[in-house]
């Protein structure tokens, strides 16, 4: 046994995090820790990596049979253990390869910062890692996706003794899972333990030797992964039953809320990123967008919303009438809501409390006189907590403080207050453990059956398929192919994001 946890209990005000938790890991392990979010698995591994330090919580941890008091990040590293957290930690202005020698930076003369050698070895560890990305890019222009890989590639190429995985495969593709999946195995050959967090639970069963389940700070079960269902797992997770998750409810769709008619829109630097792309999506319908990583999917609906590129042809219309521009209060005004991916750099302001969050898109409707109404503004924050169910010590609560999850739920609040026509959802369901999934999926019905009109990207084919009513895949910023529910299967999605086959191949 490597690494040992025993009762820990760790609280914050008006809040239970976790309640005398016990954990353990071994040599050349993979254990896997599953639950809803708020159950308590972030705050667990904060307090193995360091981040809560010793004094700040009850129990004990131990590694090698040794008791250990971290009082920082810094301890924990010196101690073999690497994090790589949901929420992820990059310095934006610098380039992957300045991201990725962090704090270990080779130098000349014991002086000088050695940017060639940094460069030489961020060039090796991300092909040692299967992972191609240029290692001068910044990080900020980036996708979530790939900056993701490179704070993988950052944790693997120190190679710790204990590797903690926080939804690791939340933004990545699946060809991109499949890489992480094997290097994991690879690692666990070496003998290195693993603890691996994420709400994909075929990933879970796929490649954990045990499991450990947290429901409300507490451990409700803990068995060897081999011959556990699926089923089984979530029931223990969420305490209760669930039924089909995507019950997505047929319907008649009616007049068109937003048209997209050849759309071409160029980034920063000018060059097109978005090209010809026409569609529309009509009241209490889904349109699912798909693609690879950089088809321009996020960029798409970051442009609709008006806070990215330029367009350069094309016209959009909502509700029949022309959206020209004007930034995301233009679209707003216009009914159009958007759900960002990054949840934190684009969705919330993290050091402000939930209710400022919830309701701050929605203040011009909750004013009068240009004065905001505080009791209508404390009437609609408690009642998107509660239809919502956001857990947190009430609305006064940092909003930074929050599971992953449940900051996902104040920016689906903060879109919905806003009472809006079409509602665009990014990634809306990552890093959302699976109860808290099918309350989405059920939202999104119920958007619909409002009519509602919603475009819903996401990079899980059988989410995607199994919640649009019609599929529209890209391909490099281009159309590749539109699909009706029925046709929608996911070799003719992935052949569509591929784009079009060489002419020998189609021959």
């Amino acid at each position: 046994m490597i690494l040992r946890a025993a009762h820990l209990t760790k609280t914050f005000p008006g809040v239970t995090a976790l309640a005398d938790v016990s954990f353990d890991l071994r040599a050349g392990e993979i254990h896997a820790l599953c639950g809803e979010n708020g159950a308590g698995k972030s705050t667990l591994i904060k307090l193995l990596a360091g981040l809560h330090p010793h004094g700040s919580y009850q129990g004990r941890i131990e590694i090698d049979g040794r008791e250990v008091r971290f009082r920082s990040s810094r301890d924990a590293a010196a101690a073999g253990i690497a994090v790589v957290y949901q929420e992820l930690a990059f310095v934006g202005e610098l380039s992957v390869a300045e991201n990725l020698c962090l704090g270990r930076e080779p130098t000349r003369f014991g002086v000088f910062i050695d940017r060639a050698a940094a460069l030489a070895q961020a060039r090796a560890a991300l092909a040692r890692f299967g992972v191609a990305i240029d290692p001068a890019t910044p990080m900020r222009a980036l996708g979530v996706g790939q900056q993701q890989l490179v704070e993988i590639v950052k944790a693997l190429a120190r190679e710790p003794r204990i590797l903690i995985l926080d939804e690791p495969t939340a933004a990545l593709a699946e060809h991109e899972v499949e890489v992480l999946l094997g290097i994991l195995r690879e690692l666990k050959s070496r003998g290195i333990a693993c603890i691996y967090i994420s709400h994909r639970l075929g990933e879970v069963l796929a490649i954990a030797d045990r499991i450990t389940v947290l429901r409300d700070g507490a451990t409700v079960a803990g068995f060897d992964a081999a011959g556990v269902r699926e089923d089984e797992l979530v029931r223990h997770m969420v305490g209760r039953e669930l039924g089909s998750l995507y019950a997505r409810a047929p319907g008649a769709p009616g007049a068109p809320l937003l048209e997209v008619a050849g759309l071409s829109v160029a980034d920063d630097r000018g060059g097109a990123r978005i090209r010809d792309l026409s569609f529309e999506v009509r009241a209490g319908e889904v349109l699912g967008i798909g693609g690879l990583m950089g088809a321009g999917r996020s960029e798409l609906l970051m442009h609709l919303y008006g806070a990215w590129g330029r367009r350069i042809a094309g016209r959009v219309r909502v509700a029949g009438r022309p959206l020209e521009g004007g930034g995301p209060r233009a679209a707003l005004a216009a009914g159009l809501a958007l759900v960002t991916e990054d949840r934190r750099r684009y969705g919330l302001v993290l050091g402000e409390p939930i209710g400022f969050n919830l309701s701050l898109s929605a203040l011009p409707s909750l004013a009068r006189a240009g004065f905001v109404r505080r009791a209508a503004e404390a009437d609609a924050n408690r009642r998107f907590t509660e239809s919502l169910r956001i857990k947190g010590a009430g609305e006064a609560a940092p909003v930074g403080r929050l599971s992953g999850g449940n900051q996902q739920k104040v920016v689906l609040g903060r879109a919905l207050m806003t009472a809006p026509r079409v509602v665009m959802l990014d990634e809306p369901t990552r890093g959302i453990d699976v109860g808290a999934k099918q309350e989405i999926y059920a939202l999104v019905n119920r958007l619909t059956a409002q009519g509602c009109a919603v475009l819903l990207v996401s990079s899980e084919l059988p989410e995607l398929i199994g919640l649009s009513d019609r599929v529209l895949m890209l391909h490099e910023g281009t159309p590749g192919g539109t699909f009706a529910r029925a046709e929608a299967t996911p070799e003719r999605l992935l052949r569509a994001a591929l784009g079009p086959a060489p002419a020998a191949e189609a021959g």
